[in-house]
């Protein structure tokens, strides 16, 4: 996809051990204190999260269904999220028994109700990289230019699949292949966030991905509320650069685009090719909605230095539903180890 803040200023390597890549569920409420729901903080190496939730109903003697977890989590990591288990009983086993070296309980308490999916605020990330070749003030230039205009809210790779074949997949199953019921949510996901992205390079392209166009819907920072077409107003030019709204672009879907005038023009442009248009009329057939996505995104609290062997550590903090990586795209290239062998 598009950069937005030009050329790239390193290449490094990310990953380098599970401990490079630190990710940490921001909560999204308060737990009870009661309720026949276990509330584990747990912190997993080396170990996805829906690994970790099978095992975690291993030891509690429960379904898998009983187990609960705002986000999934990567396995080429160390990640702390909370796992909540319906206990009706409210007689926890031995925690001892859960841990070891690749999954820990930080906390646990009870709490009224099963974990839902997206119930956390967001994310913090601290990441190093490793093997940079790129020239120090550039680099930092360019963070310091991250920090003040935010990135392009791309969809990060892990949307589309381990060999990026989501995609055509979803194709297929649009042209008639039968696909399992939960592949076929996997693939319509993808098939979204691939329209999605086209849409936003091409405002990258036009320079357009942080500023409005005629006919802008505009999404609320932090949730997935928008509104607009509305005319462009000094308020409005003064909410855009606080970041308390952003451009959106299309989650596709039925119904009639909301944008209108120019920033129409422009998403419909870039889904015109026969792929774009095979994507969108498959949507469309399997029954999902208009709806809209920021097409901007800030890392929060964004700050970096620069550890004694050459490495840069960053940290900071992004929205549910955003990607680590599209920031680390606006550095430059960064690669990763061949994949060790975790316990999942």
């Amino acid at each position: 996809m598009a950069r937005a803040h030009g050329a790239p200023v390193l290449t490094a390597k990310i990953r380098t051990t599970a401990e490079d890549f630190l990710v940490e569920e921001v909560p999204g409420f308060e737990p009870t204190g009661s309720g026949e729901h276990l509330l584990l903080t747990i912190e997993k190496r080396g170990m996805n999260t829906a690994f970790a939730a099978k095992r975690i109903a291993q030891w509690a003697g429960v379904g898998e269904v009983a187990i609960g977890y705002a986000g999934l989590k990567d396995r080429h990591a160390v990640t702390r999220q909370r796992i909540s288990v319906h206990l009706p009983k409210r007689i926890a086993p031995d925690l001892a028994a859960l841990q070891d070296d690749e999954l820990k309980v930080l906390e646990h308490t009870w709490h009224a109700k099963k974990l839902p999916r997206g119930a956390l605020a967001g994310n913090r990330f601290v990441l190093v990289l490793r093997g940079i070749d790129g020239d120090r003030a550039a680099i930092e230039a360019r963070l310091q230019a991250i920090a003040a205009r935010g990135v392009p809210n791309y969809f990060g790779e892990q949307r589309f699949g381990r060999d990026g074949d989501n995609v055509a997949n979803a194709l297929a199953m649009f042209a008639g292949r039968r696909m399992r019921r939960e592949q076929r949510s996997i693939l319509l996901s993808a098939a979204r966030s691939q329209l999605f992205n086209q849409v936003l390079a091409a405002r990258v392209a036009a320079g357009a991905w942080d500023r409005g166009l005629e006919g802008e819907v505009w999404a609320l920072d932090g949730n997935r509320s928008v509104f607009g077409p509305e005319p462009f107003t000094q308020a409005l030019a003064q909410r855009l650069a606080a970041f308390d709204i952003h451009p959106s672009g299309p989650l596709w879907g039925r119904g009639e685009l909301r944008s209108r005038d120019a920033a129409a023009e422009l998403e419909l442009a870039a889904l015109a090719g026969d792929g774009e248009q095979a994507l969108c009329q498959g949507l469309e057939a399997a029954g999902l909605n208009q709806e809209r996505r920021s097409l901007r995104l800030r890392a929060q609290d964004l700050a970096w230095r620069w550890l004694d062997d050459g490495a840069l550590e960053l940290a900071f903090r992004l929205p549910a539903g955003s990607y680590a990586t599209v920031v680390l795209d606006e550095l430059g290239a960064t690669t990763a180890p061949t994949p060790m062998r975790w316990s999942a």
